[in-house]
């Protein structure tokens, strides 16, 4: 028998580490309008290509080419643009907010704020969105409360869910906004189910699910994508690849040596990997398989390649793994700088334009603040009643919580 050699484990490592200038070679990427846009009724095989390759609308110069570049409202644009503005300005006052010990932490959308933007606005009135944590442009693109969304970060007396879910953790039903899950990957195999059930009532509305690349390394991921695969779901399944879980680089979930997307074509299931800081993009990839997942012709799955710039949350530092200036050089840029660029170059929008809706929406965002913070904050104590925590469990109070009401005098 012939000496072998000893066995050795790979283990992925980053491109970049704090000191040391990050090395993007990785992302296979693609110049824009060179990747083909196939008819929505493609055979999920057929997609293998797309599931390698790199979506792109916006080139360097701002113009939108290639077939991807779908006619979008001009009104639809500018829309787009304020919204991404609006959730970026939010995060920033809220992360101030967590700083003054208002509420216990926060979670920002840095750099990601097109996809939450362009999908909402791809999709209809009705359809459930099932996101994570860094979802919030969904919320700002349905026009959602922000005195609301500030009150559930405070957790005071008038937070709409009542103290029972951490900060960034929300849920507006009738926005289409599933009730966030700190627990990795769960809303991927409930909006599978929500869109089968749409589909068994014979209903139209679709389901959009939103997990990370880190997050693909759990068992539901693969369950989500067995059941959307067989019964043909009528979902779009979301990866945000943004390349770093809370320390963690993508390549320790599986995004090394293939794409993300590539497992859903593995799985029997149309996919795509799209730019996921070009709006447009985002927008004409959303409503290509919308069309499909209502056209009855099943999933598709969706790898959104872009970079988390911030922390993973109030309580993370970045800088400790990763270079400090990483973000200036992604190769796919700032989502807002690349659409603002766009607009101007068509005449669309403008530099006093820009100026003078940031410092609106900074005056809307200060205003409602402040009056969600006359409800309390965490750190003056004004908490959800405490009758709220025997409310909302039974259709019907059951004597022994009754009782226990009664006998806490609330």
């Amino acid at each position: 028998m012939s000496q072998s050699k000893p066995l050795s484990l790979h283990v992925p490592e980053p491109t970049g580490r704090p000191g040391c200038k990050t090395d993007f070679s990785y992302l296979r990427l693609n110049t824009a309008g060179d990747v083909r846009r196939p008819p929505v009724d493609v055979a999920p095989p057929d997609t293998a290509d797309l599931a390698w390759s790199l979506i792109r609308v916006l080139d360097d110069s701002g113009n939108a080419v290639g077939p991807w570049a779908v006619d979008i409202d001009s009104d639809l644009l500018r829309f787009g643009l304020r919204t991404m503005m609006k959730t970026r300005i939010f995060d920033a006052r809220m992360v101030i907010a967590q700083r003054q010990k208002k509420m216990s932490f926060y979670m920002t959308s840095l750099g990601e704020e097109a996809l939450g933007t362009a999908q909402a606005l791809a999709l209809d009135d009705g359809d459930m969105h099932f996101p994570t944590y860094r979802q919030q442009s969904l919320l700002m693109a349905h026009k959602v409360s922000m005195v609301d969304m500030i009150c559930q970060l405070l957790s005071n007396e008038r937070d709409p869910l009542k103290g029972r879910q951490l900060p960034v953790m929300y849920s507006v039903r009738k926005s289409g906004f599933f009730t966030i899950s700190g627990n990795l990957a769960t809303q991927f195999v409930q909006a599978v189910g929500w869109g089968m059930a749409s589909a068994i009532k014979g209903d139209t509305k679709i389901a959009a699910a939103w997990i990370g690349d880190g997050a693909t390394a759990e068992s539901d991921f693969n369950t989500a994508l067995t059941f959307a695969h067989v019964y043909r779901a009528p979902v779009i399944l979301n990866v945000v690849n943004n390349q770093w879980a809370i320390s963690t680089f993508q390549a320790l979930a599986g995004g090394e040596s293939v794409t993300f997307a590539a497992r859903g074509v593995g799985s029997g299931i149309a996919s795509l990997r799209v730019d996921g800081n070009d709006f447009l993009a985002v927008y004409a990839a959303s409503r290509w398989a919308a069309e499909r997942a209502r056209s009855n012709l099943g999933p598709t799955l969706i790898e959104w390649v872009t970079y988390r710039a911030g922390p993973h949350s109030t309580s993370d530092d970045p800088s400790k793994y990763r270079p400090a200036d990483d973000w200036t050089h992604f190769p796919l840029g700032d989502p807002i700088g690349r659409l603002r660029q766009h607009l101007t170059l068509r005449g669309l929008w403008s530099d006093q334009e820009h100026d003078a809706t940031s410092k609106e929406l900074e005056a809307e965002i200060v205003a409602a603040q402040k009056e969600a913070e006359q409800y309390g904050t965490l750190a003056s104590g004004r908490g959800p009643d405490a009758a709220s925590m025997f409310e909302d469990v039974y259709k019907d109070m059951p004597e022994h919580l009754r009782r226990q009401r009664e006998q806490s005098g609330v």
